[in-house]
């Protein structure tokens, strides 16, 4: 015999008791499957060692003597410096990435 605390349900409402548990069971293995997939992507990347930003080489610029620089620019991958010559301007383009030299511009006055 049930207990006097415990009293039968009719069948519209164990229905609907019935459809609550599965939509918590949908919501809670979505959950699961969504967290899973946070943390999968998160330790692929970890563990995968491409992903991780290597340090940038020192590079040394021997400016002439009396040279100045007037400005500096980043944009698409390079890095351009302005200089000043004795009166005469320069751009000097470097690879953002390697910081090679990509090309020396004289700019005529």
């Amino acid at each position: 015999m049930p207990g006097d605390d415990e009293k039968l349900l009719d069948p519209e409402g164990a229905q609907i008791v019935a459809s609550a548990r599965r939509l918590m069971l949908i919501a809670s293995l979505t959950t699961f499957i969504a967290v899973a997939a946070v943390i999968g992507i998160i330790g692929y990347r970890v563990f995968r060692g491409d992903g991780r930003v290597q340090p940038a080489p020192d590079v040394s610029v021997v400016l002439p003597t009396g040279a100045k620089v007037l400005s500096s620019a980043i944009g698409e991958g390079r890095l351009v410096l302005t200089i000043e010559i004795n009166g005469a301007v320069e751009l000097l383009s470097f690879d953002l990435n390697t910081l090679k030299p990509l090309a020396r511009t004289r700019l005529a006055p």
